[in-house]
């Protein structure tokens, strides 16, 4: 299992004792469920330490998903843009298309070895859910998904694909009907589900230790992207790493490759949706604030009396009101900076990879795509940026098309 076992290095630093990243994170949870959450960072620590476990995971990412996912340089759309070189890490290869499956494998395997028989989840866009059923049904667990009837209209297809896996979804009405709601919906299945099923998280969010869990599972991305890096350049860094950011999944785990590399510039880009007024976006660290949100001290989008706002994004999978408490942290001390996308330029980013490189990208990939071909523009030739890829567009492409086709 890909984790960093160096003394000092900010993956064994973070998070403390607590489940605290600076300000950031703890487990503000019911008590009941404090016993089951205590139990779960106790089993995760041992199977992390088991040679057994980390072999199977080992194996499971080689034979089943794909891994390593490769790292390509964007020749087309660099020389178009001029100015720095364009990479991508390429997790829409990934089986299933995306970098989702890096921890749902591992939550699979952390519930077989803790006798649990479920699996429980929330999804935006779906990938999520999509990969979860597709562990679960690798590994002979019961999965049940919850995602908000809004995405599930946006997201047909990937709804269609964790049926067929063998997935109950179990579709959330209330409020926006969308990824915060499928998140409620899903912590409370567990709540009263948890002596038999594991909640297998969505992104580095909630109480402690699930950020930790994702973020360890999701580590291979940066690890595997330093490495292949530096083989393509001569043993050469990244200047630039960037990722698309709403829990931080995606970001914490290419992040992680480079945290202690303080020449690599770090990036996050965040959704501004429709506009930068309140109820038009997602961008959470630009416009929020400090609160508490499914069970971790975090960056909310809320009002002056803590009400959370509502939240809007091309992307399904980046319509959540909150940040995981660990890229909170690194916003807090500056080691990620942060920008906002909109969508049209998300779209536009879209179509511009497309057609300039064959590669079809997720809408939430699409944001980090988007900045990162406006910071090519304004940096030297020599200077390098990598893009997690999080995902493929499959699910976007009719979306796409039926509103903005003929756009761009």
């Amino acid at each position: 299992m890909p984790i960093q076992d160096a003394a000092g290095t900010h993956l064994n630093s973070y998070p403390d004792s607590n489940g605290y990243y600076g300000r950031f994170g703890g487990g503000h949870y019911p008590a009941h469920l404090l016993p089951e959450l205590a139990a779960l960072t106790e089993a995760y620590r041992e199977a992390r330490r088991s040679p057994e476990f980390r072999r199977e995971l080992h194996d499971v990412r080689t034979y089943f998903q794909g891994r390593p996912t490769p790292v390509q340089r964007l020749a087309n759309l660099s020389a178009q843009i001029g100015g720095a070189t364009l990479f991508v890490k390429r997790e829409d290869l990934n089986h299933t298309g995306a970098h989702k499956l890096n921890h749902c494998v591992g939550f699979a395997l952390l519930a077989r070895y803790m006798t649990k028989t479920k699996l429980i989840a929330e999804t935006g866009a779906g990938q999520h859910g999509v990969a979860l059923a597709t562990a679960a049904a690798y590994f002979g667990l019961e999965c049940e998904v919850h995602m908000g009837e809004v995405d599930i209209e946006k997201a047909r297809a990937n709804v269609s694909r964790m049926k067929v896996l063998g997935a109950k979804v179990v579709a959330v009405e209330q409020g926006q009907s969308a990824l915060k709601e499928a998140s409620d919906s899903a912590f409370s299945a567990y709540a009263s589900q948890y002596r038999h099923a594991l909640y297998a998280i969505g992104s580095a969010i909630g109480p402690h230790p699930f950020p930790l869990i994702v973020r360890d599972f999701q580590s291979v991305v940066g690890q595997e992207a330093r490495e292949q890096f530096m083989a393509m350049a001569e043993g050469a860094l990244p200047d630039h790493v960037v990722a698309c950011v709403a829990g931080g999944s995606n970001a914490m785990g290419v992040y992680a490759g480079f945290l202690d590399d303080g020449v690599v510039s770090l990036h996050g880009v965040e959704p501004l949706g429709r506009s930068a007024r309140p109820g038009e976006h997602a961008a959470t660290l630009t416009f929020g604030t400090p609160g508490t949100l499914h069970g971790s001290r975090c960056i909310v989008l809320q009002d002056a009396d803590g009400v959370l706002a509502r939240v809007s994004s091309i992307a399904s999978g980046l319509v959540y009101p909150g940040v995981g408490p660990e890229i909170c942290m690194l916003h807090d001390v500056g080691r990620v900076s942060f920008t906002a996308v909109d969508d049209e330029q998300a779209v536009a980013a879209f179509y511009r990879l497309s057609r300039s490189e064959g590669i079809v990208p997720a809408l939430e990939s699409a944001h980090a795509i988007a900045f990162a071909m406006q910071l090519a523009a304004r940096c030297c030739p020599s200077e390098k940026i990598l893009i997690n890829l999080s995902g493929r567009g499959d699910k976007d492409v009719d979306f796409v098309t039926e509103n903005y086709g003929g756009c761009h």
